[in-house]
């Protein structure tokens, strides 16, 4: 089969970037023909299989002046916030993307469209697509778009509703959908998420590079993966240190249990400001906090090897692709209860060591942590650091089965969605 995947941002570098990239990696190792349409900067180095054809959009060009428009108002590179866009820029991006996407049409001939997020490209791609089947894939943001500004509101929702399928990571999310598009329920599924098990794995389950010597460590390990953002719960966590350090002084047990501490954040940065102000938190911590900055996948994977407890304290997710890697690398995790997160694992993964802390009121309307209530900011943060002492407290588990996890099954789920539908949560 001849697929033509389509993202309207860059294909490697967020949690929908990576989901893509499996997809496409996993698709032709089954044999299917591909190509990807995708917007990036002149001087990007995409990862992609060799075989797989590229009709990517320019941004920061005489076609396109603007940064890549991006699904998160905070992006891990240079980016557009859709809410701030002109009409000018909406016509320029619109015009850009069809002219693309009709040219892979005529020159690819595609037997399937796969379109990535639940708005405006995806929109496009069904207008140009003629009688070719798309399909879209719901990622979360999508849905925080639409409700947080109208921009081509009545287009997408008017093409949205015209796709063959539609895939949403979990039940929950499915619910969303219908809410804000008039679309048939019969025609959304639901996709789950998969890993890279052969780069996200137990250390016991990999192998060595030649004359690698393994670090021994001390102590316990805590460790953040994401863009290093208020919506993603990075200045919490931090500040949920203080917290932390207090329980360690008043239980000996515990403190006996994780020894010194240390908190890593891996990712990039959204916006300078934000992020200058979550460093400035950090100096401030009383459990040092360390900066990693962005990491590639392998090396992403050895950090979570290293680490005891991963954390990812989000105030608006899907199905977290990280906390699926850091699990796979013998982590415990703690994350925010948010919709489908909980359900979509105790059917799953049932015997993951996952610990949840009850998000705040506004992290439901998909508020970011400096929209909320301080009272309610402030307990979410003592109830982050009482299950992180939980996780800490328990010690090594098991490394759960994650075997119903993988790209493999995600993509006969998309393909053959009446041989491997997810069962709702």
């Amino acid at each position: 089969m001849r697929i033509l995947n389509i993202t309207a941002q860059k294909p490697d570098s967020t949690g929908s970037g990576i989901y893509l990239s499996e997809l496409v990696r996993e698709l032709e190792k089954e044999g299917h023909t591909q190509a990807v349409i995708a917007g990036v900067y002149p001087e990007d180095e995409i990862l992609l299989p060799p075989d797989v054809e590229r009709f990517f959009v320019y941004f920061h060009t005489e076609e396109l002046p603007f940064a890549i428009a991006g699904m998160s108002d905070e992006m891990p590179y240079e980016s557009t916030v859709y809410r701030t866009m002109t009409e000018e820029m909406t016509e320029q991006f619109m015009t850009a993307f069809r002219k693309k996407i009709k040219e892979a049409v005529v020159k690819f001939r595609p037997d399937l469209i796969l379109s990535h997020h639940l708005y405006l490209v995806t929109a496009i791609a069904k207008e140009c697509a003629g009688s070719i089947p798309v399909y879209g894939f719901c990622h979360n943001t999508d849905l925080r778009q639409m409700r947080s500004h109208g921009l081509q509101r009545s287009y997408i929702r008017e093409h949205i509703a015209a796709l063959d399928r539609i895939y949403a990571l979990h039940d929950e999310q499915k619910q969303e959908i219908l809410e804000l598009f008039p679309v048939e329920e019969s025609r959304i599924y639901l996709s789950g998420i998969g890993y890279n098990a052969e780069i996200f794995c137990e250390a016991s389950s990999r192998k060595a590079s030649p004359g690698e010597a393994r670090e021994v460590k001390e102590g316990t390990q805590i460790i953040f993966a994401g863009k290093i953002t208020q919506s993603k719960g990075a200045a919490s966590l931090i500040r949920s240190m203080d917290y932390l350090a207090k329980k360690m002084r008043e239980d000996p047990a515990l403190r006996d249990k994780a020894g010194s501490i240390r908190l890593f954040l891996a990712g990039g940065s959204g916006n300078r400001e934000e992020y200058a102000g979550i460093r400035k938190i950090a100096e401030r911590s009383p459990i040092p906090v360390d900066f990693l900055g962005r990491l590639p996948q392998k090396e992403l994977a050895d950090r979570y090897r290293e680490s005891d407890v991963f954390v990812l304290p989000s105030f608006g997710e899907g199905l977290p692709l990280t906390l699926i890697e850091a699990l796979a690398c013998g982590d415990r995790a703690v994350v925010t209860d948010l919709p489908g997160i909980r359900p979509f694992l105790t059917s799953s993964v049932p015997d993951a060591p996952v610990f949840y802390v009850k998000a705040p009121k506004a992290a439901e309307k998909g508020a970011e942590s400096g929209r909320q209530d301080p009272k309610e900011l402030k307990q979410f943060e003592q109830e982050l650091a009482d299950q992180i002492a939980a996780a800490i407290a328990v010690g090594r588990q098991p490394c759960p089965d994650l075997s119903e996890i993988s790209w493999k099954a995600v993509c006969k789920r998309v393909l053959c969605p009446g041989k491997e539908r997810l069962e709702n949560g």
